[in-house]
């Protein structure tokens, strides 16, 4: 019987022969699902990394986990039986904010809807008795980074996921960097602009990064940037809950002054905390990936102004700034999906 190294949480009743015993006539796929603030993705995933099959639901739906991962599971199974090749399914690898993968727990989420500390591997392997394997969703999306998309090849490298929070995955010497219990990397939740009249944050300290660098901090800036100018703007007519960090993107496009201003200093926040990862890792590259890494170089040029204005001068001109090369969904799916293949390959 196939046995798993200890880093990997899988259900206490899987049937590990399935793995390595199961019809090899059949395709075999794993689920790769990415647990976000907004929205829950998943996708059913082949060897070669094609998605054959996709589908989301809406994780602000959810007040009770339970119920929340139930709807989930009955999701991928209607998804999977739209597939028309003969498929096995050998288990299921999720991202989510906080996932710890030694434990299969998420941790204290700031950006989602429940509280504490949450056995998500455990709850998960109530419907199934496959392997189900939990890790931060910035982690899943550096392990997509580098198996299929533009960190091929590299052994140093950074991921930072720009959603309705910010996450990062660190790779260093070919290995993802997890740490003593499993949260390593969380720089989100370090302090740009510290001090107790600082923007609050959802993991309740003050002045995070990701409530200046992400959609919702992004919003937040528009509205102080709005408040403190006369200027005009098509903006001026939204709510904040109206507001979403799209509507912001194409105003921008269109040379809104407010919104352009408002991209410029979430750029110029980010700049200046990765000079700080660079130093910390010395990496190769420097990914963004996420809905306001697509916003271009409204994003990428003041980040990459700053980043290289703070920078060491032993760094300087030895990182690139780059944007994934895979797509905003199919990243943190295709990272998530790997740490199945993962086990079997061991």
């Amino acid at each position: 019987m196939n046995s798993f190294p200890n880093e990997y949480l899988v259900s206490k009743e899987a049937d590990y022969d399935l793995i390595i015993t199961g019809n090899m006539a059949k395709k075999q796929v794993v689920v790769g699902i990415d647990i976000g603030g907004t929205n829950t993705v998943f996708g059913i995933v082949d060897r070669e990394g094609n998605i054959l099959a996709e589908d989301r639901i809406k994780t602000t739906h959810y007040d009770e986990i339970e119920v929340f991962v139930a709807a989930l599971y009955e999701k991928i199974i209607l998804t999977s039986q739209k597939i028309k090749e003969d498929i096995e399914l050998i288990g299921f690898g999720i991202g989510a904010p906080m996932g710890n993968i030694n434990k299969g727990t998420i941790e204290h989420p700031a950006g989602l809807p429940w509280k504490g500390i949450i056995p998500l591997a455990d709850i998960f392997s109530r419907h199934t008795a496959l392997p189900v394997v939990v890790t931060n969703d910035a982690n899943a999306a550096a392990v997509g980074e580098m198996i299929y998309g533009g960190a091929k090849g590299m052994k140093d490298f950074v991921v930072i996921t720009l959603g309705t929070g910010l996450g990062s995955g660190f790779v260093v010497d070919g290995k993802l960097v997890y740490g003593n219990d499993g949260f390593a990397g969380e720089i989100g939740h370090t302090a740009i602009r510290p001090g107790p009249s600082n923007r609050e944050c959802g993991c309740g300290r003050k002045g995070c990064l990701e409530t200046y660098v992400s959609a919702t901090g992004l919003k937040r800036t528009l509205l102080k940037v709005m408040a403190d100018s006369i200027q005009p703007s098509e903006l001026r007519k939204y709510s904040f809950e109206e507001l979403d960090a799209e509507i912001i993107h194409q105003a921008a496009k269109r040379g809104d002054i407010i919104a352009r201003r408002a991209f410029e200093h979430t750029g110029m926040m980010l700049g200046f905390k990765l000079a700080d990862v660079v130093a910390h890792t010395n990496p190769e590259a420097i990914f963004l990936f996420g809905g306001l890494a697509l916003a271009k170089e409204l994003i990428f040029e003041p980040a990459e102004i700053y980043m290289k204005e703070n920078l060491l001068h032993i760094y300087k001109d030895k990182v690139k700034l780059l944007p994934s090369e895979l797509s905003t969904q199919n990243a943190a799916v295709l990272g998530a999906s790997s740490l199945i293949w993962s086990l079997k390959k061991d």
